[in-house]
């Protein structure tokens, strides 16, 4: 079935604009774990076009540029290691991805023609190549509960958070601290071309002495924050990351730069879930309990606290329309996606996409 086609004004990233072209055709796409599927959503008419199964606790979604393909995590709290695949344009299951001993994969990201995604029960994350059909790279993080992430568009910047641990990690592919000259008088390394994978370990081969050190590496920096933190978002201008610590009920704001942390709101966010920036960057909504909490992102006050479940139910999942329009709330409990009016702070809708909504994306296909 094709969805129905409409132009929007996109913000991706930060702050690139277009416009789609009139054969474009956006979707919603929220996971629901008690069904074990994927629903693809008319973000016009808020109708599900059609569910696909996903196999066993579903978790989260990313989809490829082109919108066609879906893939989402096979969680299981580190139990399982699968990627479930899911077609677009025919709405039907595709084989699953084996990960082998890579176990809970959670957090996901398409990045650079690449799933990204975080190995919790393996804390680590990890990379998976369509082209080849396998994982090409793998790190681990040394944190307990590695969750969500974030990747650059460059793919040289991750950012996760480590539930367990109550920490951050921030990890960048740089220059090596500390790093001396090359061993053996051996020119040191060129320029990474790009989309090559990082160097691979020393070892086997030549002789040590005659191959030179890495002079770039992924260098990990790991941040102390909040009990239990989960949801976070990057700034749109890539300078701050914001994190919901869901037992502190704070916020933590982390400067990207000098990677520390720069200020802890205390803005009542119990069982704090998820948190997304606007595309603009003026406002950070997080999910908390059976609210939406909104923030001024530049004063740090609470804008407005929106009721989007019933009484003491958890509010998950949160996708931002790319115009800024609508936030999408995944109400696990109450069993529907709740649509926020972000201009008016008013709660304009729901989504019934099967039992305990929770990780959603956003796909055009062009």
């Amino acid at each position: 079935m094709k969805l129905p086609r409409f132009t929007l004004l996109l913000f991706f990233g930060f702050g690139v604009a277009g416009l789609l072209h009139a054969e474009d055709t956006a979707s919603l796409l929220v996971i629901s774990k008690r069904d074990q599927t994927l629903a693809i959503v008319d973000p016009a008419t808020l109708q599900v076009v059609a569910k696909v199964p996903v196999g066993q606790d579903p978790h989260e979604v990313a989809a490829n540029d082109e919108g066609t393909i879906a893939y989402v995590s096979n969680y299981g709290s580190g139990a399982y290691h699968t990627l479930a695949v899911v077609d677009l344009v025919a709405h039907k299951a595709l084989p699953s991805i084996e990960l082998g001993g890579l176990h809970g994969p959670h957090g996901m990201e398409f990045v650079g023609g690449k799933v990204w995604f975080t190995v919790e029960g393996s804390k680590a994350i990890a990379r998976f190549d369509p082209a080849t059909n396998q994982v090409d790279w793998v790190m681990g993080t040394g944190q307990n509960r590695t969750h969500m992430l974030y990747v650059s568009a460059d793919g040289l910047h991750i950012v996760t958070t480590n539930v367990s641990s109550s920490t951050v990690s921030i990890i960048d592919f740089e220059p090596v601290r500390g790093a001396g000259g090359p061993r053996g008088g051996g020119r040191p390394p060129g320029p990474r071309p790009e989309g090559a994978p990082p160097p691979a370990p020393r070892g086997g081969g030549q002789p040590s002495s005659t191959l030179p050190l890495p002079t770039v590496d992924w260098n990990e920096t790991v941040i102390s924050v909040g009990s239990g933190s989960e949801g976070f978002d990057v700034s749109p201008d890539g300078k701050e990351i914001w994190v919901g610590n869901a037992n502190a009920a704070t916020v933590s704001i982390i400067d990207r730069e000098q990677k520390k942390v720069t200020a802890t709101l205390d803005v009542n966010v119990p069982r704090a879930n998820r948190l997304r920036f606007t595309p603009d960057g003026k406002l950070v909504l997080v999910s908390s309990s059976a609210d939406l909490v909104i923030i001024d992102a530049s004063t740090h006050e609470v804008v407005k606290r929106v009721q989007v479940g019933n009484f003491g139910h958890g509010a998950g999942g949160i996708f931002v329309q790319p115009d800024g329009a609508r936030a999408f709330v995944g109400c696990g409990p109450d069993n529907y996606v709740a649509v926020v009016d972000l201009h008016t702070f008013a709660v304009v809708g729901h989504i019934d996409v099967g039992g305990e909504p929770d990780g959603m994306t956003w796909t055009v296909h062009h």
